[in-house]
């Protein structure tokens, strides 16, 4: 008879050797994996399409073993620390490059024919401060106020927008979320290496994507329109069913006020946009994107 701890070996082992069929094999029938970021129990089928994307972000990943245990009949600790390097989309976030050693602890509890359930624990916060993300806590809702997250995209030209591209699009669900904006970043990549392009700001609040991109002319932010990957996200859109609603338009600006900024030697305001120096004759530093 196998004993409870060469059960749980087979299970990390099979972790370890980043084998989906191996995993699955490890569970008895009707068993069940959840750790934090899995969103509730998942069953051996959609564990080994769970453990894939996370090969696929750590295509080393490596689970140490830091001696498991039994704790009753049937049932182990096994603490461990994943190590790995983030070379792949986690959670729909672009790969850092950072190498990680996360430490958790696995309760397992096993059967004669395998793995009958694990319960893994580990920091999520600590995960996403070891790859170099932010960690924001702030609450979803507040009376008419929605929480969300921005990222900003720039050049280096100081020029005057002449048009202001904004997108809006209502995802279905919190997956799509993510495929939408695994998408944009992808777009955005491709936006920063056009010609007239001045900067972009991209906002997530709940299942709303909000994006507003600057341009020199109208016929610059016309550009996007020719490109594959923008092409493909509108098939998706029009013929695909992603989105439950969607929005896109181009404005002129009626009027540009002035662009202060402030001088860090004298303290003095002054408009950029007509005296690029200050009278105070401090040295020039990087002026801010117009939006």
């Amino acid at each position: 008879m196998i004993s409870t701890i060469d059960i749980g070996r087979r299970y990390l082992d099979a972790w370890n050797a980043r084998d989906a069929e191996r995993l699955s094999a490890s569970f008895a029938e009707g068993g069940t994996y959840q750790d934090p970021t899995t969103g509730g129990p998942l069953g051996a089928s959609a564990l080994a399409q769970y453990a894939a994307g996370l090969w696929s972000a750590f295509p080393d990943l490596a689970f140490v073993d830091g001696g498991i245990r039994e704790c009753g009949p049937g049932r182990m600790v096994l603490p461990w620390t994943l190590r790995g390097t983030n070379r792949g989309s986690l959670h729909g976030l672009p790969p850092t490059g950072a190498t990680i050693a996360l430490p958790g602890v696995d309760l397992i509890q096993v059967s004669d024919t395998g793995v009958i359930r694990v319960e893994g624990f580990f920091d999520r916060v600590t995960l996403m401060e070891q790859l170099g993300a932010q960690v924001i806590v702030q609450p979803q809702e507040v009376g008419p106020m929605r929480f969300g997250t921005c990222v900003q995209v720039r050049s280096n030209a100081e020029r005057d927008p002449g048009a202001v591209a904004l997108t809006i699009i209502q995802a279905g669900s919190d997956e799509e979320v993510q495929r939408i904006r695994e998408t944009s970043r992808r777009i955005m990549l491709e936006v920063a290496a056009m010609p007239g392009f001045l900067s972009l700001q991209a906002a997530v609040v709940g299942r709303r994507l909000t994006t507003v991109t600057l341009w020199e002319t109208p016929e610059a932010a016309r550009q996007i329109m020719r490109e594959p990957i923008h092409k493909a996200a509108s098939a998706g859109m029009f013929g695909g069913g992603v989105g439950t609603a969607f929005h896109s338009s181009t404005w002129l600006p009626q009027r540009l006020g002035e662009l202060w900024v402030r001088c860090l030697d004298c303290g003095a305001l002054r408009d950029v946009r007509k005296a690029a120096d200050c009278k105070c004759g401090a040295a020039r530093r990087e002026q801010p994107a117009f939006w």
